[in-house]
């Protein structure tokens, strides 16, 4: 059997758009700070040159595996890190300051479709959620622990579920009798408990497994503390910040943080949004927004 990763299928979100905003040009350093599977990164070194330097990172070490199939070469440095701990990065790099820095705040589909740690529940598998399983609680393990206050309030504070309440009291009473272990077993239990779903076609436990991810790998925090402190310390005066989110809490965080007119001065007033066209190829664009600002 090969050690060589799969090939990645994901389809990098809004990439012409993503390139136009970041405003390349050969030279730069710039840092791709959810590398993913190189999509975004390929396209930042084809306008950075050999003279430009990237620094993607990554904190799922699968993910790096597969992007070093598509980025490679001597003005490229790939790191398993959050985006929220560039700082000491780039000290390890001897760099001072960086030019770009690109986040997309989406769940690879590579991930999606890892059985090995429940991403997707259409793919299944056991329920880790987690980007690093080298650190943190796995999802499953919190199911089984959290009493189900704490429940309710991950479902409902990064779910936005309106029936988180009704999730967690299902989850408990179903723990009594055998744990949540698996993607399709939570799957399962919360379309038993609050229906199949209406004409979105949206499954029902999407806001959950979201909640579960965003709980486990404390996403919110990285963001805001990238924001607060990690971009203004790492990026140049004149230097430029690409953001791309997902769900309406990351948009929230970034839109409020861009709004401090005392360090940034936005590119775009409002958020980019994917074209029909690239809806229909990639339909995982539709729910994407991308801001955009430059550091004073």
């Amino acid at each position: 059997m090969s050690d060589q990763p799969d090939a990645t299928v994901h389809i990098p979100v809004m990439p012409r758009e993503v390139i136009e905003l970041l405003d390349l040009s050969p030279g730069l350093v710039v840092v791709d700070g959810t590398v993913g599977g190189g999509g975004h990164s390929r396209l930042i070194l084809e306008q950075i040159g050999s003279a430009g330097m990237l620094v993607g990172l990554d904190r799922d070490n699968s993910m790096l595996a597969r992007a070093r199939q598509k980025v490679s070469g001597d003005n490229c440095r790939l790191v398993q890190s959050s985006y929220a701990d560039l700082p000491d990065v780039l000290r390890d790099l001897a760099i001072d300051t960086v030019d770009r820095v690109l986040v997309d705040l989406g769940l690879s589909s590579d991930q999606l479709a890892d059985r090995s740690r429940g991403f997707g529940f259409a793919a299944g598998g056991p329920l880790d959620l987690r980007f690093d399983p080298s650190q943190g609680q796995p999802a499953g393990e919190l199911l089984q622990s959290a009493g189900a206050d704490r429940l309710e309030q991950i479902f409902r504070d990064y779910g936005e579920d309106p029936n988180a309440a009704r999730i967690a009291r299902a989850i408990v009473e179903q723990r009594r009798r055998e744990p949540v272990r698996t993607a399709e077993a939570l799957a399962d239990l919360v379309a038993a408990t609050v229906g199949r779903g209406g004409r979105s076609g949206t499954h029902p436990a999407t806001r959950v497994f979201q909640a579960l991810r965003i709980a486990v790998n404390e996403e919110l925090d990285h963001l805001q503390r990238f924001l607060d402190t990690t971009l203004p310390d790492c990026l140049r005066p004149g230097g430029r910040a690409v953001v791309i989110t997902f769900h309406s809490l990351e948009d929230r965080i970034v839109k409020n943080a861009f709004r401090d007119r005392d360090r940034w001065e936005l590119v775009n007033r409002k958020p980019m949004t994917a074209s029909a066209a690239e809806i229909r190829r990639n339909p995982r664009s539709r729910s994407a927004k991308v801001r955009a600002a430059t550091l004073r």
